[in-house]
């Protein structure tokens, strides 16, 4: 047996117990269920499966989302005009404020606003220059 896959093999036995306890639908160690009206989740498999399907939707709303920031760079000039600071502190102070009509924490909303528009951003100056990749002048 080679050194790697001794190594590998000696790392999952240690492990697996690990995750098997975590996989396992144990009693929860506090508290009663507070999600959905005290409905759920009776097991962590039940919180993770949650998780999983809202994960779904918000990568489909993420990529709703990023179709329009394509959009958006059809009304700029360069791929320096996609950055906009004013834009983004407007988006992040119309972010918290739903946060807090929605109960989420602000520092969450904010922190993921940040990052998402970020990498929208970054994706945005990249289909600009991608879509005018030899486009002589604006459409008027």
């Amino acid at each position: 047996m080679n050194v790697r896959l001794l190594a590998a093999t000696l790392a999952l036995a240690l492990v697996a117990p690990a995750l098997a306890d975590e996989a396992a639908d144990h009693p929860s160690y506090w508290g009663s269920p507070s999600v959905d009206g005290g409905k759920c989740c009776a097991s962590l498999a039940d919180v993770r499966a949650n998780i999983d399907r809202i994960d779904k939707a918000i990568v489909a709303l993420m990529a709703e989302r990023g179709q329009y920031v394509a959009e958006a760079g059809r009304f700029k000039a360069d791929p320096a005009a996609v950055s906009a600071p004013a834009r983004v502190e407007a988006i992040i102070a119309k972010v918290k404020a739903l946060a807090r009509e929605d109960g989420l924490a602000e520092g969450v909303a904010e922190r993921s606003y940040r990052a998402m528009i970020a990498a929208f951003e970054d994706y945005e100056r990249e289909e600009w220059t991608r879509r005018n990749a030899g486009a002589a002048t604006p459409a008027k």
